[in-house]
């Protein structure tokens, strides 16, 4: 029998617990990699210094900066080639990018967890227990040891990628590295990375204080720059003081409306199947229809402007059009929202989300780009009537009937996981990097 919404109204009021046997277990210091006070400063320092990109021109936070929830607040990124922060970057008229980044740059909350699994929208890195390495990555047997954890195993990516970091073609020594196909060894592009910082004195001094070994005469690698990088990340916006969170460890009700959010959620709108768990996601891969905009996901001889998703990793027709669950953690300030950022409405993406197969065939773009002429048409899949149909077709999550009242339920639920806390960060932006290169603020 479906509870009322009075009933619902009441259990909240008295702090009953509701639908506990949905609910996640609340998160707890356990669940995360306990980091020294010194490796997260110098993760700090090294995660807004733009002396890891090749160009020198490009922090970590430039593309995940906390004025837009640990993204960017674009749909698709401009990194190299790119000037200025959020929406208002644009392509450098002396250096302009070759294309938009493919996929929408996630937010980083909750990525210190010790369960996480993969990684990536896509999860072309996971854990991998049978690999020496503890992971499986893109490099295969070419992937170094020594990334304390798959955060950490996620940052050495970025660095190479032209359009992201690396710069392009012969513009710097990293670029030509990764252009040559020299990634790992003494010349590869991450130790070249790692000489770069081992020659700024202050960072070799704080590398010493961190990790003893480097003390005692080892060379700094790229390795301990991702652990430092990633300890950072996992301190600065670990989120877990959202009234959500107060809610899972019965400390205090959810508003009414939020609390019949969350009735919907766990019920009958079958959210939490995959929203699951504390970080509310189950970390798998499903086809939800999102709308395809951009370069697409594409090496650089192929024409087409598709992204497949989990079927470049696996190679399985099941996969395809398949993108990794997202955590819902701060969503309501973590938009514009799926892999492609092609919604910029919250509320316009979970009624597609409800309905994603007619959501696809209705969708009126509603991206958020910043200024740049890309050699291909933006909007090139969404305007083909094929390429529609093929996404429309992967998609197998029955549709769901929700009211206009139901919709702003789960929204004020949705709006329950926001944690202002987490989002403005622990530490903040450093005054100065030992590089002494400008920070985006």
């Amino acid at each position: 029998m479906k509870l009322n919404l009075s009933l619902l109204v009441l259990l909240a009021a008295f702090g009953g617990p509701l639908f506990a046997e949905n609910r996640p277990q609340p998160l707890q210091d356990s669940d995360f990699r306990p980091h020294s006070e010194q490796e997260v400063r110098l993760g700090q320092l090294l995660f807004w210094d733009a002396e890891l990109s090749g160009n020198r021109n490009i922090s970590c936070g430039t593309c995940h900066h906390p004025r837009f929830g640990t993204g960017d607040g674009v749909s698709l990124s401009l990194g190299e080639g790119g000037t200025g922060l959020g929406p208002a970057r644009r392509g450098n008229p002396d250096n302009l990018p070759e294309q938009r980044i493919p996929r929408n740059a996630p937010g980083l909350f909750n990525l210190g967890i010790l369960d996480l699994r993969t990684i990536f929208h896509d999860g072309r890195i996971e854990a991998d227990p049978t690999r020496t390495t503890g992971f499986r990555t893109p490099l295969e047997d070419e992937m170094v040891s020594g990334f304390a954890s798959l955060l950490s195993a996620q940052s050495m990516f970025p660095v190479l990628s032209p359009d992201e970091m690396a710069g392009h073609y012969s513009e710097n020594e990293i670029a030509k590295a990764v252009r040559t196909g020299q990634l790992t060894g003494p010349d590869g592009a991450w130790e070249r990375i790692a000489a770069r910082i081992a020659a700024i004195a202050a960072y070799q001094a704080m590398f010493e204080t961190v990790y003893p070994e480097i003390e005692s005469g080892r060379p700094i690698h790229f390795t301990d720059i991702s652990n430092a990088l990633a300890a950072f990340a996992s301190v600065e916006w670990r989120s877990d003081s959202a009234p959500f969170d107060a809610w899972l460890r019965d400390e205090a009700p959810l508003p009414p409306l939020a609390a019949k959010g969350a009735d919907l959620f766990y019920g009958r709108a079958s959210c939490g199947t995959c929203h699951s768990g504390p970080l509310l996601t189950d970390q798998g891969f499903n086809a939800m229809g999102s709308p395809q905009l951009g370069p697409g996901k594409a090496e650089r001889f192929e024409t087409h402007q598709r992204d497949v998703g989990r079927m470049r990793v696996t190679n399985r027709a099941q996969d395809t059009y398949a993108f990794r669950t997202p955590s819902l953690r701060n969503i309501t300030a973590t938009g514009p929202y799926g892999h492609a950022g092609a919604h910029s409405d919250l509320r316009a993406f979970v009624i597609h989300h409800a309905a994603p197969a007619k959501g696809l065939k209705t969708y009126t773009p509603q991206a958020v780009l910043p200024a740049f002429t890309p050699s291909k048409d933006d909007w090139a899949i969404t305007h083909d009537e094929a390429e529609v149909e093929a996404i429309a077709a992967a998609v197998h999550q029955p549709a769901q009937d929700l009211s206009e009242d139901e919709i702003a339920a789960i929204l004020a639920f949705l709006d329950s996981l926001t944690d202002p806390t987490a989002i403005a960060g622990r530490m903040g932006l450093p005054d100065a990097v030992p590089s002494g290169l400008p920070i985006d603020r």
